[in-house]
């Protein structure tokens, strides 16, 4: 029984670029929406994201696990306020976990070096070709100064808010095709 719900979830989360492809237009839009919450959630982070060199967006990533895991989503770069290239994010998971839940990711590179390095790079992994600062918040709506003065800063929030004790460590973000 336990292999047949895992192998369930195995074909869902293998399914789940097919139902994330939306045009480039569906994209934009939802990127542009994704900004505008998370300006609503944090002013601290937007302030931060206008100082960043390329700002990364995935309006929705997709969490689903029963023991294995995974997750998925398709976001945009934006350097200036434009949108130059497309990226896919993916993880997978093994461990106690249930249930399924969506997401909003935003990592902001704020240093010409790590977005030099990001660009460059063949599927750029968290945690291996660049470490994300997690940021949270403080009384006010404040950032950790020193979390605010590192080369990568990464959020997740939901419609409910930040959300907390999540990591982006073990992602892999891939260029894709739009």
């Amino acid at each position: 029984m336990i292999r047949t719900i895992a192998a369930v979830c195995l074909l869902a989360i293998a399914a789940a670029p097919a139902a994330f492809a939306d045009s480039r237009v569906e994209l934009d839009a939802k990127v542009q929406e994704a900004l505008t919450q998370f300006a609503k959630h944090t002013s601290a982070g937007a302030e931060l994201a206008a100082k960043a060199h390329g700002v990364l967006v995935f309006p929705s990533v997709i969490k689903a696990g029963i023991g294995i895991g995974g997750e998925y989503g398709e976001g945009a770069l934006q350097i200036g306020g434009k949108t130059l290239d497309y990226y896919s994010i993916a993880a997978a998971s093994i461990g106690l976990q249930l249930g399924a839940q969506a997401r909003t990711e935003i990592i902001l590179l704020m240093t010409a070096d790590a977005l030099k390095s990001f660009r460059d790079s063949q599927g750029w992994k968290a945690g291996v070709d660049g470490s994300v600062a997690l940021a949270t918040l403080g009384a006010g709506g404040t950032i950790d100064t020193q979390t605010a003065q590192k080369p990568i800063i990464g959020f997740i929030f939901s419609n409910k808010g930040l959300m907390y004790n999540l990591t982006f460590e073990g992602s892999k973000i891939t260029k894709i095709q739009k």
